[in-house]
């Protein structure tokens, strides 16, 4: 080897170390630098907007910007937060009130009387089952108690974490900052280090682009608006604890096996059970044709050809990013999906692609 080829084998190698040893001083910020990341891809045509406005004065947008995004985050979460510990410490209280007062002894009467589900046939299969009072009224008790103090107990768990947590937000705030004012310089100088042609670079950044505000829109829109108008119906029929209620049905309303049914079937059937019959019939119909028509309109008119990815795919994608990295997961699934459809791409353009054969020579 000559000695230009052992100073870049050199040189590759303390590259290498380095580069890893970057990786473990960012790694627990991983997650916050992502959100911002997709925070800021999403919001950057508004700063572009701004910024004009400002005269171009890029900092002011990005300052403006970044303190609304705190303002419209912060204050709901805390509110929720308190909203979300009061109610399932109500709900606790409540089944414990109506298991004390012998809700479950006139659980097989009340049954009786529903509507095309009662009868003799309902208390014949009760007494069939010969479960006792006593261990139904316990399993009641405990089983609430587990749920309301599982939520007390994440949201205690967050206020003993408050300081990891304020130091996520902060790496959040600040990267977005930066984002917005130097974003596009940022970019810049990453594209100009990837070692790949001109028109790679070209179509795996707007592949990039395409996925991001596709899969951004077509989730976090849809599952608010569907959140929303769930809990109008939570709140209108006076469904109890409607805060908790609707935001577990944004939470839910990705999953591609249930989604928002896994809320509203139940409200429903408790609606059902408690009468007046209409009420049930309101939010089945409500739920069955407003919410459902929102995941079935909203999210492909908002996704579009946008995200270009394979039902199938996209699909394991959502799953399998959900189970890999939490709720970022949802994101970064189907990012991760599009590169390797991209390089795929590219690879069979390059490699793959025969070359033409050369004419026949006829006499």
């Amino acid at each position: 080897m000559t000695r230009q080829q052992l100073f870049a084998v050199g040189f590759l190698g303390v590259l290498l170390v380095l580069l890893y040893q970057l990786a473990e001083v960012f790694s627990p910020f991983v997650r916050p630098l992502l959100w911002a990341a997709i925070l800021a891809h999403v919001i950057f045509p508004l700063h572009t907007r701004l910024t004009g406005l400002l005269q171009g004065r890029e900092g002011a947008s990005a300052a403006l910007l970044t303190a609304g995004i705190v303002a419209l985050i912060v204050a709901p979460v805390v509110v929720f937060t308190f909203l979300l510990v009061e109610e399932a410490g109500n709900g606790y209280d409540a089944v414990n009130t109506w298991v004390q007062s012998g809700g479950v002894k006139r659980l097989p009467e009340e049954l009786a009387k529903l509507p095309l589900l009662g009868g003799n046939r309902v208390q014949h299969v009760i007494q069939k089952l010969a479960v006792s009072q006593a261990n139904v009224e316990a399993f009641l008790l405990q089983s609430t108690k587990a749920l309301s103090g599982f939520i007390v107990e994440q949201m205690t768990g967050l206020v003993k974490n408050a300081f990891l947590l304020g130091v996520d937000f902060l790496v959040i705030v600040i990267t977005l900052f930066f984002f917005f004012k130097d974003g596009k310089r940022l970019l810049q100088s990453l594209y100009r280090v990837i070692p790949l042609d001109d028109a790679h670079k070209e179509k795996m950044f707007v592949r990039l682009d395409q996925t991001i505000t596709a899969v951004v829109k077509g989730i976090v829109i849809t599952a608010i608006v569907q959140g929303l108008l769930a809990g109008l119906a939570y709140a209108v029929l006076g469904v109890p604890f409607p805060v908790f209620l609707t935001a577990l049905t944004i939470v839910l309303a990705p999953l591609p096996f249930g989604g928002t049914a896994l809320v509203w079937a139940p409200v429903t059937l408790y609606l059902f059970w408690t009468g007046p019959v209409w009420k049930a019939i309101a939010m089945l119909a409500w739920a069955a044709s407003v919410v459902t028509m929102v995941d079935n309109v909203l999210r492909p008119v908002l996704i579009g050809k946008g995200a270009k990815l394979p039902v199938l795919f996209l699909f394991l994608s959502i799953l399998g990013g959900l189970a890999a990295y939490g709720l970022i997961g949802l994101f970064l699934g189907p990012i991760l999906l599009a590169v390797l459809l991209t390089a795929i791409q590219i690879y069979h353009e390059e490699y793959l692609t025969e070359a033409a054969p050369p004419p026949r020579m006829t006499a």
